[in-house]
């Protein structure tokens, strides 16, 4: 499977018969993300920095919400969760999902305000890679996401929603949260799309930054 990070909270999971594209950003955001083609797409919550439908192509199926859903080969299966600390009082509800695509689990936690329960780590872990916000503003910021790592226990965590040259939002840096996950060097060693199948998954919890990419 090959993913790529079309920046902000969206990426393109293309697998061997099929592509997801998650959360595609609006022009606000600072993001452009070309006319990427899919089968599915997946919407954490009805914003326009998260569903704009309109930019990807191929007819895709789009999912909003909690449940379980096959298109194409891929399973897909949404957890509702919050998009703050308030049980949802101020910005209402998340979902994140996790989506399993050529052998890979992978979970998208949207913009997940909070650090999970245990019944939603319950129904999230397993999941061989995270797409982790780790940016603050309206998401969980540094500290909150490594904590969250700990918790679902990924073998591949991929940060998003933070700060970069392109980003409107006024998010933080990535640096807190490689600090607090204790991996300095990851800026580094990112890479512009990942390649990865389940016999190259790392032994443990690594970090892995992608470069934001405007089209795909």
């Amino acid at each position: 499977m090959e993913i790529t990070w079309l920046g902000h909270s969206c990426f393109k999971l293309r697998g061997r018969t099929a592509s997801v594209v998650t959360d595609p950003p609006g022009k606000s955001t600072g993001y452009t993300i070309g006319r990427p083609t899919a089968n599915v797409i997946t919407i954490s919550h009805d914003h326009e920095g998260h569903s704009n439908i309109k930019a990807v192509t191929g007819s895709p199926r789009v999912i909003q919400g909690p449940g379980e859903f096959e298109v194409a080969g891929v399973l897909i299966k949404g957890t509702h969760t919050f998009h703050d600390q308030e049980n949802g009082a101020e910005l209402g509800r998340n979902t994140a999902y996790v989506i399993e695509i050529d052998d890979l689990v992978i979970c998208h936690l949207g913009d997940i305000g909070h650090v999970p329960t245990a019944e939603q780590v319950e129904e999230l872990s397993g999941a061989d890679i995270l797409l982790a916000p780790v940016g603050g503003g309206t998401t969980i910021g540094g500290a909150a996401a490594a904590e969250t790592v700990s918790l679902l226990d990924p073998r591949l965590v991929i940060p998003m929603h933070y700060e970069t040259p392109a980003s409107k939002e006024k998010l933080e840096s990535i640096d807190t949260f490689l600090k607090e996950i204790g991996a300095p060097k990851a800026m580094e060693e990112r890479q512009a799309k990942l390649s990865i199948t389940k016999s190259t998954l790392p032994e443990e919890t690594r970090v892995q930054v992608l470069d934001y990419k405007g089209s795909a």
